[in-house]
């Protein structure tokens, strides 16, 4: 390591003063520059070129789990076991800029509404996709105020399949969400369960999933409603897990003057990372549409 550096600074500093300084002989120095590097260290190498590649093109967010899956699956790049990314990472000076694990919440309940069952019932698997999907509404600060996202998953891959964002908190947020999924996937709305909480959001204004113009919605396009049990955070897990990703991986890391910027980065967030790019320890390390298409496949 000692050689190493001298050879890093060799044209800031003297090779003879900074072998004094690290009491190591300058003849030594130069027998270690002739020597060809061993296997093992180009290795090494090419171990850490790799993992700072996936490092940098999931924006910080593997850890090494998913970035020995990614070595793995790439040909062009150097495989290792999931210890020897760690340690690479180590040595390189990175890490997952996801510091907190997930933990659910429980969201405001609209007592003024007749409750509708769970037939979710906690079942977050689907055999195909368009069978089941879930809702959600979060809130993300602005310098200008907050900006409201309402976001549809299918729970076949983890997919959002349509999203919204207002100003404000109102039925067309969702409605808005709900819409872009139908037209984007033309799902037999007969053969589609929709599940949400009996409640959205942080506060009471945040209650428009059981509003009547939202309820009558489902019902025209005959699409069986589902919602959390009263104070269950455990109910709707997967859909709050895909809005703590967006927060803890992408949102919180950055600041935004108003909604328009906002907006943009949940679409970059989206459209060209989560659905394409993310893979999920669920879905066997494939992204949600690499998911999709390997159904179609096969």
């Amino acid at each position: 390591m000692k050689y190493a550096w001298i050879q890093e600074h060799r044209d800031s500093f003297p090779v003879t003063a900074m072998c004094r300084t690290l009491r190591v002989s300058k003849s030594g120095f130069y027998r270690w520059r002739s020597t060809e590097p061993s296997a093992r260290s180009l290795r090494n190498t090419r171990i850490r070129e790799a993992v700072k590649q996936v490092h940098e093109q999931s924006n910080g967010i593997y850890g090494s789990r998913k970035i020995a899956q990614c070595l793995q699956d790439d040909d062009a790049l150097e495989t290792a076991c999931r210890n020897t990314v760690a340690t690479a990472m180590r040595e390189l000076g990175i890490k997952s800029r996801v510091s907190k694990r997930f933990k659910p919440t429980a969201t405001v309940v609209d007592l003024t509404r007749k409750p509708v069952d769970n037939l979710l019932d906690q079942v977050f698997d689907a055999d195909q996709s368009n069978r089941k999907w879930v809702t959600d509404i979060t809130y993300l600060k602005t310098d200008n105020g907050w900006g409201y996202l309402a976001a549809v998953l299918d729970l076949f891959s983890r997919k959002v399949v349509g999203w919204s964002m207002g100003e404000g908190l109102a039925t067309t947020l969702v409605s808005d969400a709900l819409r872009q999924a139908i037209e984007s996937r033309r799902p037999d709305t007969k053969q589609l369960l929709h599940h949400s909480d009996r409640g959205c959001g942080h506060r009471r204004e945040a209650l428009v999933v059981t509003s009547d113009a939202y309820q009558t919605t489902l019902k025209t396009l005959g699409i069986t409603c589902s919602m959390s049990r009263t104070g269950c955070c455990y109910d709707n897990a997967m859909m709050e897990r895909f809005l703590w990703s967006l927060k803890h991986e992408w949102t919180n890391h950055e600041t935004y003057a108003d909604l328009e910027e906002v907006r943009l980065s949940v679409f970059r967030y989206i459209e060209t990372f989560y659905n394409t790019v993310r893979i999920h320890q669920t879905l066997n390390y494939l992204s949600p549409d690499q998911h999709d298409n390997h159904q179609i496949a096969t």
